[in-house]
């Protein structure tokens, strides 16, 4: 009797008038009760329902340690008594109305015998059919306590099977797609890297339900990812009766968090989209809110730059760099950035030995400063953006000279180098001033810059800080010392673009995308990998956001590497003298044509229609809202003699209009073989009967560009 009447407590003895909360979006519910021992519990996550019907609790919502709950916990708290249970018990809901239409219920929770307070926060976003989720909690007690577990959200799933799709990697290998049932026990997707989230395995996934993996149309799946640029941790576990209990948040390796008394602990947000009609909707959504609501400008155009790593690498001078202005003007991109090298007065940058931390310039190379480049560039009509890594010290270095306190190392130890650099202590007030102020007075000095590419090349190891109390504060009080250094930044120059890089795409998180117009998504832009690397993450984030270079990596033709970096927000890292006439001839068109169709690609509906998973190409498409206008990228990858396809069914199109079908991007003197080019076919006709979007027997590492145009 004494285990039946647990269960029937876990399961929350619920009346049938028990107090109801709803989060709705336009065809999703996520709905919570209260059970008469005043705990929450969810009762359903789903589709939307318009009634009052709902079905029983499943569980715990916000579940505790120390109580009646047998799996992971969200929370886990031990209180100045040594007790480590909590039992949090409904108080109020209140619900109000952004100026931007989304809605916030705050649900508060409390435990009637030590006074901790928790609130959980869920703003909904109607339109976009997405939620935003996390939560506060409060310590009430007059002396400290500790917490060991700090979910963002927790959810819980009734299905059949579960079947989890995960992303990995490496460096020059991100975003690699993973898909597995999962079965009795605990999955745990995590990282211990400290100063970012990603590198081998990244924050988002989908979870689908039902018999069988989500297709891009088919299956109930959600869709999650984590706005957190540090060590993450992703639970999901699978009890005896085949309940998913999932919890989301803050790793909590190394990092038990000591509140004083009346301070409170923030989570990080949890964003997920419900979808009834498989991943393709799921995206769509991401994407929507993310331009929104998500990204820093995200409506607003990007811009198409001219990077010079590849053709100067650190060995420039100020000639060479005018001299790429005028590269950069001719291939007709709106921006030169000037990459690593540029700095260091007592050590000069000129390897990746030293330097860092010491943001003067180095007179040898440019005598007369950013400044003169920011004007010479200004006069070849090019604007002109700049590379940072503010966060890092290499111990060949006057600022690790004057400051080896700023740094974190471990005493008795000796240094652990990763890229010959070292970590400075952002948990630290005084290095987040003086990161601070190597921008402003950047910007102080150079009001036209117009772009920052800010890098981030090592992760956390052998880690210490001489200002912290509490080691196990380190990992998270770094990363909310980078937001409140990002936060001041913002609020004096909210409107210049920045590029968030970390290694490659170490840093590819919605809890930085809030201060950054867009990411780097890898150091590997072989036009090859490159398909796999975007299409891994275009599931999470818009083409905006996704910085594609056309550079000499890989053996694939000009015109295969451009036609891939299109795909995303383009740009260039080539030696553009390097180029034959005819390939400066062919750039120069395919920078047209990206900014004709940019609107289209950075705002449109992305729909993936051939899977480089399933097939031996990768066939996508972006379609404005109004269906007027599409265009279609193609890229046959590694198919065998006499490969053939099959006809490639378009989405996204009004099948009551007519469009015409145009390939671009040809290189010069080259005629389009595609069968239908420039004719008129009905939307209907294209959705549902469908095109060769290659030749025949298409050779390998070869593409197609495909511009879609409404005619009357």
């Amino acid at each position: 009797m004494k285990k039946l009447f647990l269960l029937l407590v876990s399961i929350g003895y619920l009346s049938s008038s028990a107090q109801t909360i709803r989060i709705d979006t336009k065809n999703t519910s996520l709905i919570f009760k209260v059970g008469n021992n005043k705990r929450l519990y969810q009762s359903y996550l789903g589709v939307k329902l318009e009634l009052d019907n709902y079905p029983d609790v499943r569980t715990e919502a916000y579940a505790a340690a120390g109580m009646n709950f047998e799996f992971e916990p969200a929370i886990r708290m031990v209180h100045a008594d040594g007790n480590p249970s909590l039992e949090l018990k409904y108080l109020k809901d209140v619900v109000k109305t952004h100026v931007d239409g989304s809605l916030q219920t705050d649900i508060f929770l409390k435990d009637e015998v030590y006074q901790t307070e928790v609130t959980l926060h869920f703003q909904s976003y109607p339109d976009q059919d997405l939620i935003k989720t996390w939560a506060d909690i409060k310590n009430n007690e007059k002396k400290e306590v500790v917490l060991t577990n700090f979910a963002s959200a927790m959810l819980h799933f009734n299905a059949e099977k579960y079947w989890l799709t995960q992303f990995h990697g490496d460096w020059a290998k991100e975003m690699q797609m993973d898909e597995q049932e999962l079965t009795s026990g605990m999955k745990v997707i995590d990282s211990k890297l400290g100063v970012r989230a990603n590198k081998y395995r990244h924050p988002h996934f989908f979870i689908t339900l039902g018999s069988r993996p989500a297709t891009e149309n088919q299956g109930e799946l959600l869709a999650g990812t984590l706005a957190y640029t540090g060590n993450f941790r992703l639970n999901f576990e699978i009890d005896q009766v085949n309940t998913l209990h999932a919890a989301f948040g803050i790793n909590g390796y190394a990092s038990e968090y000591y509140l004083k008394p009346n301070e409170s602990f923030t989570t990080p947000e949890f964003i997920f989209t419900y979808s009834h009609n498989g991943k393709g909707t799921a995206s769509r959504n991401l994407h929507d809110w993310a331009r929104k609501f998500g990204v820093m400008d995200g409506q607003k155009p990007r811009l198409t730059l001219l990077n010079n790593w590849e053709a100067t690498g650190m060995k420039f001078d100020q000639a060479q760099l005018t001299n790429l202005f005028q590269e950069t003007k001719k291939l007709g991109v709106d921006m030169f950035l000037l990459d690593d090298g540029w700095f260091g007065d007592k050590y000069p940058r000129d390897n990746d030995r030293t330097s860092l931390g010491d943001w003067m310039v180095d007179k040898k190379k440019l005598p007369d400063g950013i400044s003169y480049l920011v004007k010479s560039a200004k006069a070849k009509d090019v604007k002109f953006g700049i590379w940072l890594e503010p966060e890092m010290v290499s111990p060949k270095s006057e600022l690790y000279e004057k400051h080896p306190e700023w740094v974190l190392k471990l005493p008795n130890r000796s240094e652990h180098l990763q890229r010959n650099q070292l970590v400075l202590d952002l948990t630290n007030p005084k290095v987040q001033d003086y990161i601070y102020s190597i921008v402003d007075k950047l910007f102080a000095e150079n009001p036209s810059i117009a772009y920052i590419k800010w890098d981030c090349n090592r992760t956390m190891t052998n880690e210490y800080s001489g200002f912290l109390k509490h080691q196990s504060h380190l990992y998270i009080d770094y990363t909310k010392g980078l937001y409140d250094v990002l936060k001041r930044i913002r609020s004096k120059y909210p409107h210049i673009p920045f590029m968030l890089c970390s290694g490659g795409g170490g840093r590819v998180d919605y809890g930085a995308l809030k201060y950054f117009t867009e990411f780097w998504p890898s150091d590997n832009t072989d036009g090859l990998e490159r398909v796999y690397i975007q299409w891994g993450y275009s599931y999470f984030f818009p083409a905006n956001t996704i910085s594609a270079h056309v550079t000499s990596w890989g053996k694939q033709s000009l015109k295969f590497r451009t036609d891939v970096a299109m795909s995303g927000k383009l740009g260039y890292d080539i030696n553009v003298a390097e180029f034959t006439k005819d390939e400066l001839a062919f750039s120069q068109q395919a920078v047209r044509n990206y900014k004709n169709l940019s609107v289209v690609i950075q705002q449109g509906n992305l729909y993936r229609l051939v899977s480089p998973y399933q097939s031996n190409r990768a066939v996508l498409m972006y379609a404005d809202s109004s269906k007027s206008n599409a265009v279609l990228f193609a890229y046959n990858l590694n198919s065998r003699y006499r490969t053939y396809y099959d006809l490639v069914k378009l989405e996204g199109l009004d099948p009551q209009k007519k469009y015409k079908l145009t390939e671009i991007n040809l290189m010069p003197n080259a005629k389009s073989q595609l069968s239908y080019n420039d004719k008129i076919y009905t939307g209907e006709y294209l959705m549902n009967i469908g095109i060769e979007v290659n030749k025949k027997y298409p050779e390998p590492l070869t593409s197609v560009v495909l511009e879609i145009k409404m005619i009357n």
